[in-house]
């Protein structure tokens, strides 16, 4: 049978399943995030575009598959917000794949290779936004979502994305500061066929991050080595004004925070081979 999502279109195989301190603020886009930096870090992005910072097109009747990943064993949340504004609550859900319990560094594809359905992309035209929310303590999102349907997803009771940031912010307000986080992905459901995408290529040296927007991500490879990367980032990061405060690494990842009068930043970056991964988060 066939789920209309609004964003997409859940095709299901013949043996479907049913299934205390600075509080949280709405940034500019209208997206929840954590005022303060935390160790704990998520990322989400769809199969069009791993680095999660650009907006691939996606046509009707086209597939689409989303990541997201933590660095700690945490709760995620994934929610998509169409052009018109619905809401849907993509994890947790009742199908196969529908638990939102990720251990440390593990990447979690939904639909995965083994389940019985598919997301094929629907109207409405235009940008989509995902939006993943982790936590170190399960949520309770009654008020929210209900699952008392047939389909699997759950019903969700807010429209808008400034609605669900609104509401989002008073479920994890009761929550330690340190223990939840957010972040999102944007692709566009697009007029016309698709198109095969041009091919990228390796740099020479560390892409320089937009810092006119509030978390910049970039995915290149490159021959050199964690700490050269980092480096060069700490630069990046002091041309802006910003002073390191910290820096951790755990094998072949590195956090480090920064101040500038006040305003707090982020670096993430994580190597594998001569892949490299990073978040710049102010």
């Amino acid at each position: 049978m066939k789920k209309t999502m609004t964003f997409l279109t859940a095709v299901l195989g013949a043996t479907a399943l049913t299934t205390a301190a600075a509080g949280p603020q709405l940034s500019a886009q209208s997206i929840i995030v954590n005022p303060i930096p935390t160790p704990l870090t998520v990322q989400v992005w769809t199969d069009r575009d791993t680095s999660g910072a650009r907006t691939p097109n996606y046509y009707v009747n086209d597939k689409i598959r989303l990541f997201t990943k933590t660095n700690e064993n945490a709760y995620v949340y994934l929610f998509n917000v169409d052009p018109n504004g619905k809401v849907d609550l993509i994890l947790p859900n009742n199908l196969q794949s529908g638990g939102n319990y990720l251990r440390a560094g593990e990447t979690r594809v939904f639909p995965s290779a083994s389940d019985n359905f598919t997301f094929d992309i629907a109207a409405p035209y235009g940008v989509n936004k995902v939006l993943a929310l982790a936590s170190r303590t399960q949520l309770n999102l009654n008020q929210l979502a209900n699952f008392q349907t047939q389909s699997g997803f759950a019903n969700v009771n807010v429209s808008g994305q400034n609605n669900l940031a609104q509401a989002l912010s008073i479920v994890v307000n009761p929550l330690p500061q340190n223990t939840w986080i957010t972040d999102t992905a944007l692709y566009n459901v697009a007029r016309g066929s698709a198109q095969t995408p041009a091919p990228s290529n390796p740099v020479s040296t560390a892409p320089r991050p937009n810092f006119n927007l509030a978390v910049w991500r970039a995915n290149f490879n490159l021959n050199a080595t964690l700490d050269n990367v980092h480096a060069q980032y700490v630069r990046y990061m002091g041309n802006q004004g910003y002073s390191l405060t910290s820096t951790s690494r755990n094998g072949e990842r590195m956090y480090s925070t920064f101040k500038r009068n006040g305003q707090s930043a982020s670096v993430l970056i994580e190597k594998n081979g001569i892949y490299f991964s990073v978040k710049v988060a102010q």
